[in-house]
C-alpha cells in the first residue's frame, strides 16, 4: 500500500481562522468530544457526508468513545489518516482526512460541527477546503458540498 501522505510532507498541526481552530484529535479530548457528538447526533447524520452508522443512534460508552480517539491519534502519529477536533471555547466539532476505502487514489474528507455551532458548517467546509487546496499534497479530495442557503 502506498503512503497516504509524501515522508517529507510536514503534516499541518493546527488551522486557526477567527471563529475556530482545529487541533490534531486525542485521548486528551475525550469528555468534550463525547458530549459534543452525543448532544448532536440527529444533527451530526443529517451534515453532508455522514447518515451511515456514525454517529451510533444509541451511542457508546465514554470508555468506548476514548478507545475511537486514541485509535485516531495512532492514525495521525502513524500518518495513515488525520483526525482534527474543532475548537472555538469547547469542542463544538470534528474533521476526518482519510484514504478512500473504495479508491486509493482519492482522500476522504468529513466533517460536522454540534447543532448548537449549526452555523459554522459553511464556514469550517470553506476553511478546510482552502486548507487542503494550499497546505496538503491530494489531488483527488471527496468532502461533501455544503449547501450555501
Amino acid at each position: 500500500m502506498a503512503d497516504f501522505v509524501p515522508a517529507d510532507f510536514d503534516v499541518p498541526l493546527e488551522l486557526t481562522t477567527p471563529r475556530f481552530r482545529l487541533e490534531p484529535l486525542g485521548p486528551q479530548h475525550n469528555d468534550a468530544d463525547y458530549a459534543a457528538w452525543t448532544g448532536s447526533i440527529e444533527h451530526i447524520r443529517s451534515t453532508p457526508g455522514f447518515g451511515g452508522s456514525w454517529p451510533p443512534v444509541n451511542g457508546m460508552s465514554l470508555e468506548a468513545n476514548l478507545g475511537d480517539l486514541q485509535r485516531h491519534a495512532d492514525d495521525f502519529a502513524a500518518r495513515r489518516g488525520f483526525t482534527y477536533t474543532v475548537i472555538d471555547t469547547d469542542v463544538i466539532g470534528c474533521l476526518y482526512i482519510y484514504p478512500s476505502r473504495k479508491d486509493a487514489a482519492v482522500t476522504d474528507v468529513r466533517s460536522w460541527v454540534t447543532a448548537a455551532r449549526a452555523e459554522l458548517d459553511v464556514e469550517l467546509y470553506d476553511a478546510v477546503s482552502d486548507w487542503l487546496a494550499t497546505r496538503w499534497p491530494f489531488e483527488n479530495v471527496d468532502y461533501a458540498v455544503r449547501s450555501r442557503t
